[in-house]
């Protein structure tokens, strides 16, 4: 058994270029993660707040976030409802814990018959503790 030297041929030389190739599918992989969870993590009822100098978020023990959109939707904590159901779920709510807060989120263009009747079946339910949302008013820049 003869131990010879390992000759290199003048053609095999080292590579020294980086290949890219894992690193381009690995951020493909990630585009398409981000493209599928983005609208995850956006809420899906687009609402335009009245401004009021007294906005400031406030934290309640317990709360249910009612969002009225423009059309006079509701949303329940995030997902759609009908009056009907509306007024058993705050009912529940009620029976549970009788602080329960309802947040009402309104759009500006709502009606304001829509948040008074909101407003009372809260009420029939037994839910005392209502909370208007809205957005701190803008602020003039300076040049």
């Amino acid at each position: 058994m003869a131990f010879g030297r390992l000759q290199r041929s003048p053609e095999s030389r080292p590579m020294a270029d980086i290949n890219v190739t894992p690193l381009v599918d690995v951020m493909l992989v990630l585009v398409a993660i981000f493209i599928l969870t983005a609208p995850l993590l956006a809420s899906a009822i687009r609402l335009d707040l009245p401004r009021a100098a007294g906005a400031t978020p406030g934290a309640a023990p317990r709360a249910l976030v009612l969002a009225v959109d423009a059309q006079g939707q509701a949303w329940l904590d995030g997902a759609a409802i009908t009056p009907g159901a509306l007024a058993a779920r705050l009912a529940q709510a009620a029976a549970e814990d009788p602080a329960t807060e309802l947040q009402l989120r309104a759009d500006a263009a709502v009606p304001y018959g829509r948040v008074v009747e909101i407003m009372g079946l809260a009420q029939q339910a037994g839910l005392s503790r209502i909370g208007f949302v809205a957005e701190p008013p803008r602020r003039a820049s300076t040049p």
